[in-house]
């Protein structure tokens, strides 16, 4: 399963163009895409018109949507937080502490444009799409 951060929805919802769009607008029906209810929540928070969160509520809700922010992550997510704040690299946002948790613990790949990933890549083994390949649900680990 693909998860797809905000930072790519934003982009995706907004028709600008880039690699993880493009990937996105070409493994829309053949690789299985979900999102957090957290990835859901940052997305309509930047919507300022009320036409336009409903019509992106209605696109959003057709993918599958994980649910719920556990204890259990909660802690993961601060445990990763301060691995990497000891290796020298601080997130800025908690969010993307437990989206990288979620997408871990999950065995989930994440799309993203975001470099607070980067560091969950680098250190953390978080797997993040390769957007220069073709989506294909055989690549998906």
């Amino acid at each position: 399963m693909v998860i797809v951060d905000s930072s790519v929805w934003v982009d995706y919802l907004n028709d600008v163009s880039n690699e993880q769009t493009d990937w996105l607008e070409l493994a829309l029906g053949k690789v299985p895409v979900a999102l957090t209810s957290l990835i859901l929540c940052e997305v309509l928070q930047g919507i300022r018109h009320d036409r336009r969160f409903s019509e992106t509520l209605e696109q959003l809700l057709k993918f599958p949507i994980f649910e719920g922010f556990p204890t259990e992550l909660a802690i993961v997510s601060a445990q990763l937080f301060r691995t990497l704040q000891k290796r020298g690299s601080t997130v800025r946002k908690t969010a993307d502490c437990i989206i990288a948790a979620f997408c871990i613990k999950g065995g989930h790949q994440l799309l993203h444009k975001d470099r607070d990933f980067d560091a969950f890549a680098t250190h953390l083994g978080l797997q993040v799409v390769n957007t220069k390949a073709k989506p294909d649900a055989s690549s998906l680990f």
